[in-house]
C-alpha cells in the first residue's frame, strides 16, 4: 500500500494549492488523512477511488 504525503497529494491533484486542499477536506470533498506524528498521509488507493468516483459523478450529470 502506498501512502501520499501532502506534496505528493498536491501533485496528484494537479498542483492544487494548500488552501484549496484544506478547503476540500473541510467540505468533505477529499478523504480525511491519517497522521503519523505531525504529518498527514493519505492512502493512494483512497485518493484514486475518490477521483474515480468524482469522474463518474460528473459524467452522470
Amino acid at each position: 500500500m502506498n501512502y501520499l504525503n501532502f506534496q505528493q497529494l498536491q501533485k496528484k491533484l494537479g498542483n492544487r494549492s494548500r488552501s484549496a486542499i484544506y478547503e476540500d477536506l473541510k467540505q468533505g470533498r477529499l478523504p480525511n488523512p491519517f497522521k503519523i506524528g505531525r504529518r498527514c498521509y493519505w492512502t493512494e488507493r483512497s485518493i484514486d477511488q475518490h477521483l474515480k468516483d468524482a469522474i463518474e459523478r460528473s459524467s452522470d450529470a
